[in-house]
């Protein structure tokens, strides 16, 4: 493909002469083969084909390979949901008795599967803040370290991670860097170039852009050496018992073994899977991912510097602002722009933050963000009300923080719904 823009609408999908221009829903759980022989070599992973949507689906695969193309990688597969996609991407080489480590700075979510629900399962997590030292972060890896996880920019504490140094110190400690690019997305930032290994996405945030199914992705560079470290990755490296005794880093090289043992064995086992119909909309939001980013970055940008400077807010947080303590990295990372994404402090607490935010008429009180339509939410009341106070600073999220997702109407209309909110206060 020529460039992104042109990857956004075409990629994945090149229909033949005659075929459907629209990608087919494949609308079915099974598959006909002529003889037992043909659908034995599927499940040696001897030959490519369908036997079973839970394990994968032509249309969810030809969509995970426009994903794949977009972010640079080699292989992709879909999920049911971003959580599916955080927890696949370290279940996949990680197990009990393993060590993760990860910035605090993530989705409230994430960070509960991390430091509760995976920690059941005996994989325990290190969380350093995205700012720390280079020896704070040298000092949360040990001997079992299986692998750095992080947000380009997190949810919504907006802060952006410097990709390249926790690159560096994850190859150091012979581990991947796993980053969630659901924020950025390949369009404003692309990790592989920068050094990361996996990405992951909620692809119901602006890849799907209209609110219209749940859906994530995982994506592998292939540029990561398994093999060169055979021991630590032995369901890389090792012969799976569980599928035939085959060992996925022979089979298929370091640029598919990551996504085939994942979708052989995880999504064999636990089912995750993204329906076909969803995949299908899905495909439909990637088709002017690359036209609606714009839109959202530039209201944003506007909407952040009309907060700024408001005698009733009291912060704003947006790496698109000069003088924001992330600018630096964000012109680094995402020099044509970061999200559609404000998080500010309204004054006056939560009873504030409550009453501005009824108070809009465009944007909508949603548990949701990264949509075309606006809407905005209170964290620490709502996606983040499980986890305690120290644990909602670790996060960045504050008791007066509102995270308004800018949608993609016009620019003018939302800071005058904004300002008259503000003066409803």
């Amino acid at each position: 493909m020529a460039n992104l823009d042109t990857t956004c609408v075409q990629g994945g999908y090149r229909p033949g002469n005659g075929e459907p221009r629209q990608i087919p829903i494949i609308q079915s759980t099974t598959f006909k083969y002529n003889t037992g022989t043909d659908m034995g070599k599927l499940f040696d992973l001897e030959a490519s084909g369908y036997f079973y949507s839970r394990l994968q689906n032509p249309t969810c695969d030809t969509v995970a390979a426009k994903i794949c193309a977009l972010e640079g990688g080699t292989a992709a597969m879909l999920t049911s949901s971003g959580q599916a996609a955080s927890f696949f991407s370290i279940f996949n080489i990680a197990q009990a008795g393993d060590h993760v480590v990860s910035s605090s700075s993530i989705y409230g979510g994430t960070f509960n599967l991390f430091n509760v629900t995976m920690r059941k399962m005996g994989i325990e997590f290190t969380f350093v803040s995205p700012d720390c030292t280079d020896e704070e972060l040298e000092a949360a890896f040990r001997p079992n370290t299986k692998a750095v996880f992080g947000e380009t920019v997190a949810n919504p504490a907006l802060t952006v991670l410097d990709i390249e140094r926790f690159a560096k110190a994850a190859h150091a400690h012979g581990c991947p860097l796993i980053i969630d690019n659901t924020f950025a997305t390949p369009v404003n930032c692309r990790p592989f170039e920068w050094g990361a290994d996996i990405v992951t996405h909620s692809t119901t945030k602006y890849m799907d852009g209209h609110g219209s199914a749940v859906g994530g992705c995982i994506v592998d560079s292939g540029k990561f050496d398994w093999t060169k470290y055979a021991d630590k990755f032995p369901g890389l490296c090792t012969p799976d018992e569980s599928y035939h005794g085959i060992t996925y880093t022979e089979r298929f090289g370091i640029e598919g073994a990551y996504i085939t043992k994942a979708t052989a064995q995880l999504m064999r086992d636990l089912g995750a899977t993204q329906s076909p119909q969803s995949a299908y909309y899905l495909n439909l939001g990637l088709e002017s991912l690359h036209l609606r980013m714009k839109q959202h970055c530039k209201n944003a940008q506007a909407v952040a510097e009309f907060l700024a400077g408001h005698e009733k807010i009291s912060w704003v947080k947006y790496c698109g602002l000069k003088g924001d303590k992330d600018y630096d990295l964000a012109q680094k990372y995402m020099p044509n722009g970061s999200c559609g994404v404000v998080s500010f402090g309204v004054k006056g607490g939560k009873a504030a933050a409550e009453k501005f935010m009824e108070a809009l008429t465009i944007a909508a009180i949603e548990t949701h963000v990264a949509d075309a339509r606006s809407c905005c939410l209170h964290p620490a009341s709502t996606t983040h009300r499980q986890l305690s106070d120290e644990e909602l600073v670790a996060c960045g999220v504050t008791p007066d923080l509102v995270r308004l997702s800018c949608g993609i109407e016009g620019t003018e209309d939302l800071v005058a719904d904004v300002a008259q909110a503000l003066e409803k206060i």
